[in-house]
Order: structure tokens, then sequence, then C-alpha cells
């Protein structure tokens, strides 16, 4: 899996509803769904690079289409 580098979480918000996720509610973290699946993303920033990846492959995107979804 190649690297991607931290992330802003409110730009990881924006490309995700760009696919069609929803926010389901917020406090100190983010939970956003589609219906069928749940991906969760902390508030700070930037997103550890890591944390990132696991929350794309979640969401069932490859790191090649959420970058072009930023």
């Amino acid at each position: 899996m190649p690297k991607l580098p931290g992330v802003n979480h409110l730009n990881a918000v924006r490309a995700l509803e760009k696919v069609g996720f929803w926010i389901a509610r917020q406090g100190k973290h983010i939970v956003m769904t589609d219906g069928s699946r749940i991906v969760t993303i902390p508030r700070h920033n930037p997103v550890n690079a890591i944390t990132m990846g696991n929350i794309i492959r979640d969401a069932g995107l490859t790191n090649e289409n959420f970058r072009k979804l930023l």
C-alpha cells in the first residue's frame, strides 16, 4: 500500500461526501455512513497516514481514488 500523507480531517469528510457518505453524528470523532458502511474519522490535523489508509480501505476506496477526490 503506497504511503498517503497526513490529511486534514475536514478534507477527508468532503472527499467521502463526494462518494455518497454523510455525517451520522459528531463528537470527538466524525462518524460517516453510506447506508451500508460506517467509517470514523478523528478530529485532529493531520490525520495519521496509517489511520487515513485504514479509513479509506473501510470506505471501500483505493488510495488513488481517494487522492482524486481530494
